[in-house]
């Protein structure tokens, strides 16, 4: 069995993204942020939203961990911070339901998604550039940057909040992730 860590950035949503993986039937766990990288033993890594960028603990450790990793809000914008993209305040602000535009059919976190879904996001800050090898995925009248894919290395993010009931096709993006996990975790031929 798939075996997720969800990283706890102290969001309003976090405990919902362990619930919605623990209600698909997955392994799931929730960890501080502040937790040890060398104590994480999973097949792929959750950084949750949260309040501020300034309290991210470890996060910036766990993208090393050779892992599959799906950012949602701050956790993708931690990751494009730290791999060398740009965050900046968002012109929009607060929560709102937004139709995001899918960008690459072909992506395997969102590609399977309706060309254009109905999502929650909030866009206090958002991505504004994507970082090296990373392709944008997503995107909106909001917001440049909705999703973003580095495929090479197994790390994704998107803007919007998967885990909770206003967005369209959210458990899909939770089923596409662990799909990517269970082929890294598989035995190589």
């Amino acid at each position: 069995m798939t075996h997720i860590v969800v990283i706890d950035n102290h969001g309003q949503f976090t405990h919902l993204e362990q619930r919605a993986l623990r209600d698909m039937g997955v392994d799931v766990e929730l960890l501080d942020n502040d937790t040890p990288p060398e104590d994480i033993d999973a097949d792929g890594i959750v950084l949750s939203g949260g309040p501020d960028m300034d309290d991210i603990g470890n996060c910036p450790e766990y993208l090393d961990l050779d892992v599959p990793v799906l950012g949602i809000c701050l956790g993708m914008q931690l990751i494009a911070k730290e791999l060398g993209g740009r965050v900046g305040s968002g012109e929009y602000g607060g929560y709102a339901d937004v139709t995001v535009e899918i960008l690459d059919e072909d992506d395997p976190l969102i590609g399977s998604l309706a060309p254009e879904t109905r999502v929650w996001a909030s866009h206090a800050d958002e991505v504004k550039e994507v970082p090296e090898g990373f392709e944008r995925t997503a995107t909106s009248d909001v917001c440049g940057v909705e999703a973003m894919s580095d495929t090479d290395r197994n790390l994704f993010g998107v803007q919007w909040h998967p885990e909770v009931a206003h967005t369209e096709e959210g458990e899909a993006v939770f089923e596409n992730f662990l799909a990517v996990c269970d082929r890294q975790s598989a035995p190589k031929q």
